[in-house]
């Protein structure tokens, strides 16, 4: 019997949609490596028209996948970590959005572990044989959250027009 290939789950969260800049700003990458993921399919957004459209789920990968690169991970080892984020993370990112919980990912590029419990965190850093690398998904869900807080920016040129027109 074969398994049909699971979509990634549809959350409450995912009416909300961020832009291009929006995620940049949040993760704190260039546009020009959100556009080098998407043709490379690391994270692929989806497209209307020519911008690039990202929802929480996605917003939360790329900013997971920037702290990797920043302790320097390769492609290969991220896109493991995002296969195995993307099979686990669709139980568990409701409850990260709401901070009903605290959500780690401890990985050495190989083994890869989703952690809510500081002791199972603790226990894992001192039996593994090589560097483990942690990073928080829920802070990087708690910058989501405080980026939906934040007022719009408005451009320095469209302020200046609105001025002019009123």
């Amino acid at each position: 019997m074969f398994k049909a290939r699971k979509s990634r789950p549809e959350l409450p969260s995912q009416d909300r949609t961020y832009s291009s800049s929006d995620v940049a700003e949040i993760a704190s990458v260039s546009l020009r490596q959100l556009q080098w993921w998407d043709e490379r399919k690391v994270v692929s957004p989806r497209h209307e028209g020519h911008r690039r459209v990202y929802f929480a789920a996605e917003v939360i990968e790329i900013t997971v996948i920037a702290e990797l690169r920043r302790k320097g991970f390769s492609l290969q080892k991220i896109r493991r970590v995002l296969r195995f984020l993307q099979r686990e993370m669709g139980k568990r990112l409701a409850e990260v959005l709401q901070a009903s919980s605290d959500l780690h990912l401890v990985t050495d590029g190989k083994s890869i572990y989703l952690e809510d419990q500081h002791d199972r965190i603790i226990d894992i850093l001192k039996n593994a044989r090589q560097p483990m690398f942690l990073v928080s998904v829920s802070d990087q869900a708690r910058r989501l959250s405080e980026a939906e807080r934040k007022p719009a920016r408005m451009e320095p040129g469209l302020a200046a027009r609105r001025a002019r027109v009123g």
